[in-house]
């Protein structure tokens, strides 16, 4: 008996879940009956804490959505290759970093991004495949700067710099390929505020595609 329900479980062939935007007002039951809670609940007590470093990652990608007026109708892909795509169609990678965090600190924290490569990961069989590499067009880091704890705000975008690069500057880094720090990215190129930030996007983008066509054309 065992033996048969495992085969039929291992035949399972469950396709990915399309989630949808939720408003937030959904509420909890059981039963069919509410219990006084609401999803927007669950936001507050779980996202309320900008600065925690997973929390604060997904901040800085909805921050440059909204400087490439993304499509925030549509539901963040947790397994993306990438993290954002613009209108246009640039694939966007977003990192972030802060050199105040939200638990003690007796320094501040040393600032380095992760520039690591990955697979891509498939959904519908729940698989990584291909080779590890960089699926992004343009890599963004994100710096929240201000260093006074008792004003600091994720939410006053002034708060942040910005470091935007081409992929292939990063596939050219040699020091290292699994990390950046600030002062390395500083010499690859200059910080930018938020109201730079699509422009820089663009440029970054169009440089992108310069190096591919380059690397494309044969002698």
């Amino acid at each position: 008996m065992n033996k048969v329900m495992n085969n039929k479980e291992s035949s399972l062939n469950l396709l990915p879940i399309e989630a949808t935007l939720k408003s937030g007002e959904e509420k909890l039951t059981y039963n069919g009956n509410n219990i006084g809670y609401k999803l927007i609940n669950f936001w507050q007590w779980s996202v309320s804490d900008i600065l925690s470093n997973a929390t604060r990652g997904r901040f800085a990608e909805f921050i440059v959505g909204t400087a490439i007026e993304f499509d925030n109708a549509a539901v963040r892909d947790e397994w993306g290759a990438y993290d954002l795509e613009s209108k246009k169609g640039i694939k966007i990678e977003v990192k972030s970093a802060s050199y105040i965090q939200s638990w003690s600190q007796k320094n501040y924290s040393a600032i380095t991004f992760s520039i690591k490569t990955s697979k891509y990961w498939n959904t519908e069989n729940g698989m990584s495949i291909g080779t590890a590499k960089r699926h992004a067009d343009v890599y963004v880091f994100c710096l929240l700067k201000n260093k006074d704890q008792e004003n600091i705000d994720p939410m006053k975008l002034e708060q942040w710099s910005f470091f935007v690069l081409p992929t292939y500057k990063i596939d050219g880094y040699t020091r290292s390929q699994s990390s950046i720090t600030l002062n390395s990215l500083s010499k690859l190129v200059n910080e930018i505020q938020y109201s730079e930030l699509r422009e820089e996007i663009n440029r970054a983008y169009l440089e992108q595609i310069k190096s591919l066509s380059k690397n494309t054309i044969k002698p």
